[in-house]
């Protein structure tokens, strides 16, 4: 396989969020193989930085597939082709020679585009403050036998704890939902007893507020499990659903 492809790339641009936005066509020649998707896109913005024209904004931070930042449609897939990869994870190595690359923003309603290929997913850190504060004093890290967790409990709740607040299963939902992110935030506290005391509060404040910021409902469909990162299961909507149900049965 050659180390170096020649890609034609329809991005979309967009000046702000009053804006009308458009798929702008690019050539990108001698694309090295080895380079993640985002390295890609900073060549491009080089050239275009040297021909005096305005770069491509687009989300970025660790690179390491950890943050969360790289929130990308790529190709009508949030991520990219490959299963359970961030976009800076993905390798050009995945794209064929003379392919076009049609690369887009999320799409929700929720996450409006600030620029280009940015958008505002300050609605997922609203869903997080309305979930609160967990009032357990943990202080320093106990001895391992102190408090007794059973492991698949455990398990259950460091799963849902590598959510990386993407908004991938956002951005591949046709309803746009957030189940799966509040899912698992939910579900990360649920599993373990330093959440019980504010399970009730906790449930209904963050499905309370991802229902203001104007998701939608979720479509069983599993697309946001697929499109998920970190491959975090749809069974953690399941959980949010009934800690969700036992906070309203056991309400006032």
């Amino acid at each position: 396989m050659s180390e170096h492809i020649s890609l034609t790339l329809k991005i979309w641009r967009q000046k702000d969020k009053n804006t009308p936005g458009k798929m702008v066509t690019y050539q990108l020649d001698k694309v090295n193989t080895h380079m993640s998707f985002l390295e890609m896109l900073d060549v491009l913005n080089e050239q275009l930085i040297q021909k005096n024209e305005e770069p491509i904004a687009f989300d970025h931070d660790c690179r390491e597939g950890i943050c969360g930042m790289c929130s990308l449609m790529i190709n009508g897939q949030a991520h990219g082709p490959e299963r359970e990869t961030t976009t800076c994870q993905l390798h050009m190595r995945h794209f064929k020679n003379g392919e076009t690359i049609y690369i887009e923003p999320w799409r929700a309603k929720a996450f409006p585009i600030i620029k280009d290929l940015t958008v505002d997913r300050t609605a997922f850190d609203r869903i997080i403050t309305a979930g609160g504060y967990n009032s357990t004093n943990v202080g320093n890290a106990p001895d391992g036998n102190s408090l007794l967790v059973p492991k698949e409990n455990a398990d259950r709740a460091m799963d849902a704890a590598t959510c990386l607040g993407c908004g991938a299963c956002v951005a591949s939902c046709k309803n746009a939902s957030a189940s799966l992110f509040v899912a698992a935030k939910i579900t990360h506290m649920a599993e373990l007893p330093q959440g019980e005391p504010e399970a009730k509060l906790r449930a209904q404040n963050m499905v309370a507020q991802m229902d203001a910021e104007g998701f939608g409902a979720c479509t069983n469909t599993y697309e946001c499990e697929a499109a998920c990162p970190v491959g975090i299961s749809v069974t953690t909507i399941a959980k949010m659903n009934r800690e969700f149900f036992k906070a309203n049965i056991k309400g006032d």
